[in-house]
């Protein structure tokens, strides 16, 4: 049987493939901006300078797209194995639990570049700890992972309230959250990093986690495609029948894999709760957990591609604030289906314009051969 299309160029399929899906979900939105009555450029405009115009407004776009990086980097490394973990926005929870339990912990005593790695260790650990057991389940029983990935979604929900109401509130307070670290606790902004270029960032909450996040990208690149787990992991998830055969334990490398994507997950936490509200709250994920699965799909679950993924998201979240606020009549709502639109295209319709590209890049492969023939037969 024929293949319906032929493999682009390496370049085409994470850059002008991923450009294109992008393009058609702003000329979409473009059109829902329009039905509203307002001008879809003057929006454009409006999310573009929101995001990129002043130096507060790239703090937060940054600071944004550090979270997205997190969890696109979490389900990419699941989609290597052939695994659809979508349950980071659970495992972020969790490891905001970890983070939590740090600050809380030496926030008094230490300043915060100690208390910092004890962070991560802890917030990595918890997120690993709670995607251990759909990869158990998975690896061991056969349930799908997608299934009990939601479930413990709801499960860290719960989870969460019952620890800020019972256990993790002052006493006497009435709001549901931790009691704020003390500085020991809280972690530094990029600003200086801002000023450099002759911005100021205001009060953007874009922090040193943004540098955890590059780190993490790096080291995601050498784990999946420089050593033998990442070789075992891909080859798993391209063919279980190949991976069987070449004496691959399929158990060990799920349940591996499925920690390591928890583990990014969670280290998400640190952002938020370390890097900007400086304590444990409830809804501090906010989504991004969702997101991060239309960040991996947008980048093809490769770093290089995670990173300008997050951003673009961190732009539609920060630029959408500015449209929002300029532009009473395009509500917060209306932004939801701009951001929607997006993860449309770049996500379950990805392949619209896939056979289209193949086949202008064929036509131009058999015209330069044409054109080549003659010239060899000189």
């Amino acid at each position: 049987m024929s293949t319906p299309y032929a493999k682009l160029p390496a370049w085409a399929e994470y850059v002008l493939l991923p450009f294109v899906n992008v393009v058609v979900a702003f000329l979409v939105a473009g059109l829902v901006v329009l039905l509203a009555g307002d001008s879809p450029l003057h929006a454009f405009q409006l999310m573009i300078e929101g995001a990129f115009g002043y130096g507060e407004g790239i703090g937060y776009t940054l600071y944004y797209a550090t979270n997205f990086i997190f969890t696109g980097l979490a389900v990419a490394v699941a989609f290597h194995c052939s695994l659809f973990n979508i349950g980071g926005e659970g495992q972020a929870y969790v490891g905001g639990i970890g983070v939590a339990i740090a600050a809380l912990w030496l926030d008094r005593f230490v300043p915060w570049w100690v208390t910092f790695p004890v962070a991560i260790a802890l917030s990595a650990g918890f997120g690993a700890l709670w995607a251990f057991i759909p990869g158990y389940l998975q690896a061991k029983r056969g349930s799908h992972v997608v299934i009990t990935t939601i479930m413990f979604n709801f499960i860290a929900s719960s989870l969460m309230v019952y620890l800020l109401v019972h256990v993790l509130k002052p006493v006497g307070a009435m709001a549901p959250q931790t009691r704020t670290f003390a500085e020991g606790g809280q972690l530094p902004t990029l600003g200086w990093l801002l000023k450099l270029f002759g911005l100021n960032p205001g009060i953007a909450p874009f922090n040193i986690t943004f540098l955890l996040a590059l780190v993490m990208c790096f080291l995601v690149w050498v784990l999946v495609w420089r050593t033998r787990f990442g070789y075992e992991l891909r080859t798993l998830g391209f063919s279980r029948g190949a991976a069987r055969y070449a004496g691959i334990n399929e158990a060990k490398i799920i349940i591996l894999t499925m920690m390591i994507s928890g583990a990014l997950a969670g280290m998400m936490a640190l952002n938020n709760v370390m890097g900007d509200q400086f304590r444990l709250q409830l809804d501090f994920v906010n989504g991004a957990g969702f997101v991060g699965i239309a960040v991996a799909l947008m980048g093809r679950s490769h770093p290089l591609g995670i990173i300008p993924a997050a951003i673009l998201f961190g732009v539609l979240y920060q630029g959408g604030a500015e449209i929002s606020f300029d532009m009473p009549e395009i509500s917060r709502d209306m932004i939801v289906i701009i951001q929607g639109l997006v993860i449309l295209f770049a996500g379950a319709l990805e392949n619209m314009f896939r056979p289209a590209l193949a086949s202008a890049f064929g036509r131009i492969g058999r015209s330069r051969r044409d054109v080549a023939a003659p010239a060899a037969g000189e």
